[in-house]
């Protein structure tokens, strides 16, 4: 039992000390080259000092990104060198086996699973959220979007007139740092689906309690016109009557919030779980497609779990002699098996998206690949 105590603390020493090292260096150089990428940006109101406050205020989502990855090439250097100067055999002989130490770096990975999960959960999001306002506010940018249009949102509330429940597609060009949309265009329809306004909005302000405070209003209204009794009609092609109305400003009761447009600053893989799981009720209650964020939910919630696999993938690096190739070859290797997994995660997200998979599958399958290899490659080991 002392043996155990004491073989744990210097695991913990050697590998939290290389940890420290290794995630600074490759957090360098993610940060380098993503301000590289963001100097193309620079133009005379997107100064350079502004670039390099966005890009380090995306840091703690690098740092959540690349932990994995510097877990593993930490853990491989350090087993490396064990082995190379026959350490781990000591142990060995002294009595350790593959499953207590395959536990004790288990109990290692505690620690760096809560630093990923408080990083994925309050860090990185809030982070990435203020760097996108600092970038909105210095450019006057719009919402980025996949489409040029800008963002499209749908949304649902009451018929005022109590016929039924209405739907909305609102249109908004611009999200201000202060939360106002500007460049609104919302098109609304009846419960039958027929559209009977086109509102265009040049800015609205929250108001709270679901009240939006809509400025300078163009409606157009839409009304079926009657037929006199007797006369044949073409259901194919009712006809309707346009009127046009302007308003200085109305109040629009909606079910969308600041928080939910906010979300559209930040991508869904760099969004908290409690973000995701919000925007995923919405969509959900509006009828809308939720697989790609039910995707990032998941990957959220295992993404932590992955610094296990990744200290299971180091320990058969403990058992190859030194004869058996050099420590940098190895550390190569470390770095090799971690991008895969990292560029792995990624394409099961999309194949996922692509086939339709259960979201929960798409998250689970790369990690319990990896997993299976580490422990297949520690049972090769531990025999020969």
């Amino acid at each position: 039992m002392r043996l155990l105590r004491v073989y744990e603390r210097y695991f913990a020493r050697q590998v939290y000390g290389v940890f420290i090292f290794i995630l600074f260096a490759v957090l360098s150089l993610f940060v380098f080259f993503d301000l590289l990428n963001e100097l193309e940006s620079v133009n005379g109101k997107y100064t350079s000092l502004i670039a390099f406050f966005h890009v380090v205020l995306q840091a703690p989502t690098r740092v959540y990104e690349v932990l994995p990855i510097a877990v593993l090439i930490s853990a491989i250097y350090v087993f490396s060198q064990l082995a190379s100067q026959s350490e781990y055999t000591i142990f060995r002989v002294a009595g350790l086996n593959t499953r207590q130490a395959l536990f004790s770096l288990f109990k290692l990975a505690v620690p760096l699973a809560l630093i990923t999960f408080i990083f994925g959960e309050f860090i990185g999001p809030r982070a990435e959220q203020f760097a996108q306002k600092v970038k909105l506010e210095a450019i006057g940018a719009t919402v980025s979007s996949d489409f040029r249009s800008g963002v499209w949102v749908k949304d649902r509330d009451k018929d005022p007139s109590g016929s039924g429940e209405i739907t909305r597609f609102v249109n908004v060009a611009g999200l201000r740092p202060d939360q106002t949309i500007t460049g609104i265009t919302v098109y609304e329809f009846d419960a039958e689906y027929r559209l009977r306004v086109i509102r265009v909005v040049k800015e609205g302000r929250y108001q709270g309690a679901q009240s939006w405070l809509l400025s300078d209003v163009n409606e157009t209204r839409f009304s079926e016109l009657g037929k006199p009794p007797g006369a044949p009609g073409d259901g194919l092609a009712p006809e309707f009557r346009a009127e046009q109305v302007r308003f200085p400003s109305i109040t629009m009761h909606s079910e969308l919030t600041p928080q939910i447009l906010s979300v559209l600053l930040v991508t869904p893989e760099r969004m908290s779980t409690l973000d995701l799981f919000r925007y995923i009720r919405h969509l959900r209650d509006n009828k809308q497609d939720t697989q790609r964020y039910e995707i990032a939910f998941w990957k959220k919630v295992v993404y932590p779990l992955t610094l296990f696999v990744m200290m299971a993938l180091a320990l058969p690096f403990a058992y190859l002699h030194a004869r058996a190739g050099a420590v940098g070859v190895k550390v190569f290797g470390g770095i090799m098996l971690g991008l895969s997994f990292h560029l792995s995660n990624t394409l099961f997200s999309h194949v996922g998206l692509l086939h339709t998979w259960p979201p929960i599958l798409s998250a689970l399958v790369p990690g319990t690949l990896y997993l299976l290899f580490a422990l297949t490659a520690l049972r090769w080991v531990d025999r020969h």
